[in-house]
């Protein structure tokens, strides 16, 4: 089962990061000015994680695949890591599909 790992950074802000099964990251967030708006960060992944459509497939800088997955009104939600091919990125959004609605939250800001 995922969970979603919540953390502070030292100019105060929060962000998650969401992680498979495994312990591995497949999506992480922007930074958030409260916890408040990145626990309602990982509520939009939640809802907005089983539509493919929500799934933005880019390639970066490097010409490595990556994907974002973005809320109903087109904001980036959360970036995945850059993969080595096409089909592993795929792999990542299938895993982000399955881990998102089920995720605990690990809380570490406390």
């Amino acid at each position: 089962m995922g969970k979603f790992v919540i953390t502070k950074t030292a100019n105060g802000s929060f962000h998650f990061n969401l992680k498979a099964g495994n312990g591995e990251t497949i999506l992480t967030s922007e930074a958030y000015n409260s916890k408040a708006a990145c626990e309602n960060g990982m509520e939009s992944v939640r809802k907005n994680a089983p539509e493919d459509a929500n799934y933005d497939r880019k390639e970066s800088s490097i010409g490595k695949p990556y994907f974002n997955l973005k809320a109903a009104n087109h904001q980036v939600i959360g970036t995945s890591e850059i993969y080595s091919s096409t089909a592993a990125r795929d792999k990542g959004i299938e895993s982000v599909k399955n881990n998102a609605a089920e995720a605990t939250i690990d809380d570490q800001t406390v």
